[in-house]
């Protein structure tokens, strides 16, 4: 079978997987209420802020985009947590219940099966990011007249950290079970917060170590750091200058673009050993 026709089958069959598991529907009822609890709450919040905030319109600026980034947060969290749910079991699952011996058959090949089940995730976790994203910031258009910097940009961002995300698990899944691979991704995902934290707070107390610190744990797991320099390209230069980007949501000193491509070259390297770890996986 020809190679990229057998990975865009499986990836098929990946979209159907997910259908049946009724997953796709729990996704856009999920996120459809996520947008609908989202325009409601910042409609009365800036109705409320227009009320009691007399002056200018830039005075707006600094609420508006702190509630527009806390948005962008939350969404950029849910595609993380999809990304690890939607492929944790997709091959551990299948390699202990062994049903995966009835998938890897000839002409089919074992790297056109993981290749095939990332384009599958990744496409609809790519979907899945842009649409929520997009709807919320035309929702705070609507209401406030207000864009961020960057927008396509950033949103492209937050997809490359799902993309990692995304990959790791699958490359856990190769050689450890369902759980195991879970509890992996999330700690090191939990350790790459932390970093971006101590990596802030170190630029805004003027620490090399803590900023270094941070850097080097990017390195490690760089989902955080997307996440950073999408939030710093988002944020008018004025508040940046004034401080108000050293907030939950938003970012004080923003990753490289050299941590972007790195980001690119992790992901990739980490799809090839998941592929040769399969390969040279007992079934």
């Amino acid at each position: 079978m020809n190679g990229l026709r057998g990975s865009v089958e499986i990836a098929r069959l990946t979209f159907l997987e997910a259908r049946m598991r009724k997953m796709l529907w729990a996704i856009l009822l999920l996120g459809a209420a996520f947008l609908i609890l989202y325009a409601i709450g910042f409609h009365l919040i800036y109705a409320d802020i227009r009320e009691h905030m007399s002056g200018s319109a830039a005075r707006l600026l600094e609420p508006t985009n702190f509630f527009v980034m806390a948005g962008l947060y939350a969404i950029n969290f849910l595609v993380v947590m999809l990304a690890v749910l939607t492929s944790v079991d997709t091959i551990a699952g299948e390699i202990a219940s062994g049903t995966i011996q009835t998938i890897v058959t000839k002409p089919l090949r074992r790297w056109q099966v993981v290749v095939g089940k990332w384009l599958g995730l990744a496409l609809m976790l790519g979907v899945f990011t842009v649409v929520m994203c997009a709807a919320l910031l035309l929702i705070v258009k609507l209401i406030a007249g207000y864009m961020p910097n960057n927008p396509v940009t950033a949103i492209g961002l937050i997809v490359l950290e799902g993309l990692v995300v995304l990959t790791l698990s699958i490359l856990g899944g190769t050689r450890l079970s369902t759980l195991t691979t879970g509890v992996v991704v999330f700690m090191l995902y939990g350790l790459a917060f932390i970093a971006g934290w101590i990596e802030q707070i170190g630029s805004v107390l003027r620490s090399d170590a803590a900023v270094n610190v941070g850097i080097v744990v990017s390195l490690i797991m760089p989902s955080e750091a997307m996440w950073k320099r999408a939030a710093y390209l988002m944020q008018p230069p004025f508040l940046r200058e004034l401080g108000f980007s050293a907030t939950p949501f938003g970012a004080a000193s923003a990753p490289s673009e050299a941590m972007v491509v790195y980001a690119v070259l992790y992901t990739v390297v980490a799809l090839a050993v998941a592929v040769r770890w399969f390969n040279r996986r007992d079934l």
